[in-house]
């Protein structure tokens, strides 16, 4: 198997856009149809946690070779040997989103977190290129 690194950080072009516009959005709404600050203020609030990635640029990603597969994001991480893994679950959520899910032979699912996983696309393409089994599931809402 030929070694992959995947690695990403909570500072990037895409989350500093997204929050200047919805600042901007939010400035508007409160200049211009004289909305009440606190209103405007509790919808601010939703951008912490992507004002909190933005300053932290906490690292986080996925390394895969002929071991295994080991994966990080801030304080969390965590291995596993591929003779332990039955087979990899892609999970689309209603949101867009795709969940990674590691089934071992015991039957135990290990989530990793999104933030970890390379696009889908990708990765079940260099997980069927390196043999490994992938399940994809679509709009699954429980499991």
């Amino acid at each position: 198997m030929t070694p992959f690194t995947f690695e990403t950080t909570g500072r990037n072009r895409a989350t500093l856009i997204t929050l200047v516009l919805v600042w901007a959005a939010l400035g508007a709404i409160w200049l211009l149809f004289d909305a009440a600050i606190w209103l405007v203020g509790i919808f601010g609030l939703f951008t912490l946690p992507a004002l909190y990635d933005l300053i932290s640029s906490r690292r986080s990603g996925l390394v895969m070779d002929a071991a295994g597969i080991s994966w990080f994001s801030g304080q969390r991480n965590g291995s596993v040997v591929w003779s332990q893994i039955s087979h990899i679950r892609l999970d689309t959520r209603l949101d867009m989103s795709v969940r990674t899910s590691l089934v071992l032979i015991t039957g135990r699912k290990i989530r990793l977190p999104l933030e970890t996983t390379p696009p889908a696309a990708t990765f079940e393409k260099l997980l069927t290129e390196s043999g490994v089994k992938v399940e994809r599931r679509h709009f699954s809402l429980t499991g």
